[in-house]
């Protein structure tokens, strides 16, 4: 009988687990970084034992620093989540030779599956469908340059080019012709070594506009495996998963049993145990074909627990202390929908960027048949440390379109106050048309989404100007009887993330007007308490959200969140306006590549550095045109926020 579990991860997932594994009568144990003294995963867990400081490469990637965890605590058992260590062989290893019980599957297991190219090799000796392609001259060797180049030739454009030991989208690239073959063969190499440590390549027929479809499947030591339905994750972007769903809208019963049937063979063919996910590639015409094996948890499998009615994690442990599957395969029922999406700190507008800061509030909505798996709480910092995924916020319903308003009036009222998110981008995409009908494919956001209003910086409305004047003009006085209020006329200048605007406003009752040069809107107050302000616009009731604190106002309203900064009563200051030439980073990360020297004739809006931060590759661009002079980026280097990159000096022509 296991006892007491350690936890070797954080956030949401580590909060998850937790969860679960007091519930069945366990004692747990958090591990955390320095960055995550106060984080909800360690307020939970019964003991917490901090392993380094902030840097991930110190941290929750320090095996012995989590298995001393262990050992000071007397965990008999560790759950390594998702991401991290959960699919690292040699620590799987570590584990059990520690005498510990690793809640997972056996070392060989997640070595085999770990390698795309290995992986392919064994599903295609195993039966499983594959994907045509090249995965190198024999089990023992990965393809050379020009070996890769040859195959190309004769398995045809378009290709992917795929990093063996990769996940994430990471070390991917889509060629389309044999002249951009070897350029992307580099930079897929230098991906692939950057985020994995190994420049394994191979080659795969590109299958276009696919379904990503994948089958979450479970294992024991008695030889049983099942699988539980399927999950539908074909809303991507840069092939990360935004949206996922069970069971497909595409997939029909007699395809569900085919797949699920090569998921458990492909299981069984590896020695499997636990829960694992087989992911395949659904052609228009429902031929599917094996893309990978995820040997963990996944990110998403609470719509698989929606829909089953199981706790995955509890057969997790089942598993782990050496029981047989709770059902056999004939006794899994599915029932309804359920959809899932991962709220995260990032700006849709701003080429995704990730958004780091204080989360000044976060209050989920409520309601029937929704669920949020978080690793945070109002008060809490997003750190540029880690993933800056907020919750998974997940709805269920009887059938897909119940799941879908309630999923869209979950992310519509949930208050996220103090760092963007991309919450409003997410509810366009379970409102569009192509994805209520069923049609999303892998391509779907890249077509449907070039050019949406939520990936642009849409400057503020006159009516959104003024119910921000409304919430200034009103949140610090507590007053909520207007009738008798003298009539006030005031200036107020307001700056915005793209400017500095000034409004009068003109306060008699209950009724407000706003006027920004030409522009005019009224509104009439009907009642306001701490944190949420009620209005008549244009005959309607509405409901604003906010948060203040100090000059800085969060709204959310109409569908929209913004925010504002009072400086009515700020002294003038002098703007640094674009085109400075001091290219800055735009988030902390670090740089993997530099494409410019000291000296070099450069063009504005040219890639100068290519910076990753958070699982992604964000270009660093100049800002004007002119010559590279202090070039103070390199290749490898941690840089900060706002740290100077590069300096492009102004030609004296264009001084002139």
């Amino acid at each position: 009988m296991l006892k007491k579990l350690l936890i070797a991860n954080r956030g949401e997932i580590a909060v998850r687990v937790i969860q679960t594994a007091k519930a069945l009568g366990y004692r747990t144990v958090a591990v955390y970084s320095e960055a995550d003294a106060n984080a909800l995963h360690v307020e939970q867990a019964d003991e917490a034992v901090c392993i380094g400081p902030a840097q991930v490469a110190a941290s929750y990637l320090n095996a012995d620093a989590i298995l001393d965890a262990a050992a000071k605590t007397g965990a008999d058992c560790i759950h390594p989540g998702y991401g991290f260590l959960s699919e690292n062989a040699s620590f799987a290893k570590a584990i059990k030779q520690a005498g510990l019980t690793f809640v997972g599957p056996p070392e060989n297991a997640i070595e085999l599956m770990g390698s795309k190219r290995r992986s392919k090799i064994a599903m295609q000796e195993a039966g499983v469908p594959v994907v045509p392609g090249y995965e190198g001259p024999g089990k023992g060797n990965g393809a050379s340059d020009d070996e890769l180049i040859t195959a190309a030739k004769d398995i045809g454009y378009p290709l992917m080019l795929k990093a063996s030991a990769g996940g994430g989208g990471r070390g991917m690239r889509l060629v389309e012709s044999e002249n951009e073959l070897a350029d992307n063969i580099k930079r897929a190499r230098s991906e692939a070594k950057q985020a994995f440590g190994d420049d394994e390549l191979i080659i795969e027929k590109a299958v276009i506009e696919p379904r990503h479809v994948e089958i979450q499947v479970f294992a024991d030591r008695h030889g049983n495996a099942v699988y539980l339905g399927e999950r539908d994750c074909s809303v991507q972007r840069r092939h990360q998963k935004v949206v996922e769903e069970a069971p497909s809208p595409f997939v029909t019963p007699e395809l569900r049993k085919a797949m699920g049937e090569a998921a458990v063979k492909a299981a069984l063919a590896c020695g499997y145990e636990g829960a694992g996910t087989v992911e395949f590639l659904v052609d228009k015409d429902r031929n599917f074909y094996f893309l990978e094996m995820n040997t963990r948890l996944q990110v998403e499998h609470p719509v698989t627990e929606l829909i089953t009615g199981q706790d995955l994690v509890a057969w997790q442990l089942m598993v782990a202390e050496g029981r047989p599957l709770p059902l056999a395969q004939d006794e899994i029922e599915l029932n309804g929908h359920a959809i899932e999406v991962r709220l995260y700190a990032e700006d849709p507008a701003n080429g995704f960027t990730p958004q780091t800061g204080t989360l000044h509030q976060f209050t989920p909505a409520e309601g029937k048949g929704l669920r949020y798996d978080t690793g945070v709480r109002s008060g809490d910092v997003v750190s540029p440390h880690y993933d800056p995924m907020l919750a998974k916020v997940i709805a269920w319903g009887q059938n897909r379109d119940e799941a879908r308003r309630r999923l869209i009036r979950a992310l519509e009222d949930t208050a996220v106050f103090g760092v963007t998110t991309n919450r409003h981008f997410l509810s366009r995409i379970i409102a569009d048309d192509t994805f209520g009908a069923g049609e999303a494919t892998t391509a779907f956001l890249q077509q449907a989404f070039k050019d949406d209003p939520s990936l642009a910086p849409q400057p503020l409305t006159i009516r959104e100007l003024a119910l921000s004047a409304c919430v200034l003009s009103l949140s610090g006085t507590g007053q909520e009887d207007w009738s008798n209020a003298p009539a006030t006329v005031m200036p107020m200048k307001l700056e915005t993330q793209d400017d500095s605007l000034e409004l009068l406003v003109r306060h008699s009752g209950h009724t407000l007007q706003v006027s920004h040069g030409e522009e005019h809107y009224e509104l009439q107050l009907q009642s306001h308490e701490p944190g949420l302000l009620c209005i008549i616009d244009n005959g309607v009731r509405q409901r604003c959200q906010y948060y203040r604190s100090g000059d800085s106002l969060y709204l959310q309203a109409f569908g929209r969140s913004w925010s504002v900064r009072d400086i009515t009563h700020q002294p003038a200051q002098g703007a640094q306006g674009a085109g400075s030439g001091k290219v800055q980073a735009s988030m902390d990360g670090g740089i993997i590549d530099v494409l410019v020297a000291e000296g070099d004739q450069v063009e504005q809006g040219q890639t100068l550095v290519i910076l990753e931060a958070m699982k992604m590759e964000h270009p660093v661009k100049a800002d004007r045109s002119g010559t590279i002079g202090q070039l103070l980026a390199r290749q490898g280097d941690q840089v900060k926020r706002g740290q100077l990159l590069v300096q492009v000096e102004a030609n004296e022509e264009a001084d002139a």
